[in-house]
């Protein structure tokens, strides 16, 4: 005897429309207006629920700046992949990898800044925040998969320099000194410092 799939309740339709209203409300307001402008109370209106069901999916306007973002992060991320697949050499392919994630980055620049800041300092046991770190680490494994092109880059070595290519990038793109920088300015600078820690 088969068992049929169970349908999606009203109840979970219901948190589910919720959800995606918070997240289309949160999305645009923080494109347009940037986080730090924006109220929860405004997120709220937008999303036409009160501030108490807003809070009950996200208590913080940093996990809603998370939610919205990692989604984003995400699909920069597949993109690298994508591009690396298709570049042969080490240092190229790496790059191929950084650079849609910097274009994520830079689209809404303080809003990039906060979601690193959130990401870095916030509680690795949120699910929001744990996401976020799971993109930086899948990140990461692609940069070392690349990296051990070379044969001269033991599995080891590989995880490091991943793991040191990605704080390059996150310090790169989190810096105020770069804030003026275009994304082919940053995509360079990551790109100097990169070079420097590959094998000759």
């Amino acid at each position: 005897m088969s068992v049929a799939p169970r349908s999606v309740g009203r109840r979970e339709r219901n948190k589910q429309d919720k959800l995606d209203r918070i997240v289309a409300a949160a999305s645009e307001l923080f494109a347009e207006h940037g986080v730090d402008e924006v109220t929860t109370q405004q997120i709220a209106d937008k999303a036409d629920i009160g501030t108490g069901t807003l809070f009950l999916y996200a208590k913080t306007k940093g996990e809603l700046l998370l939610l919205v973002q990692n989604a984003k992060y995400a699909v920069a991320l597949e993109q690298g992949l994508a591009d690396a697949e298709t570049v042969p050499g080490v240092l190229d392919a790496v790059l191929a990898i950084v650079r849609p994630i910097v274009v994520c980055n830079r689209i809404q620049i303080d809003n990039g800044r906060t979601y690193l800041r959130e990401m870095v300092f916030g509680d690795p046991e949120e699910p929001r925040h744990s996401a976020a770190l799971a993109i930086v680490a899948q990140a990461e494994e692609a940069i070392a998969a690349v990296l051990r092109r070379d044969e001269r880059v033991t599995a080891g070595d590989a995880a490091t320099l991943a793991h040191i290519v990605s704080a390059v990038m996150f310090l790169s793109l989190a810096t105020s000194v770069n804030i003026a920088l275009s994304v082919e300015e940053l995509v360079q600078d990551i790109r100097g410092q990169i070079e420097v820690l590959l094998p000759r």
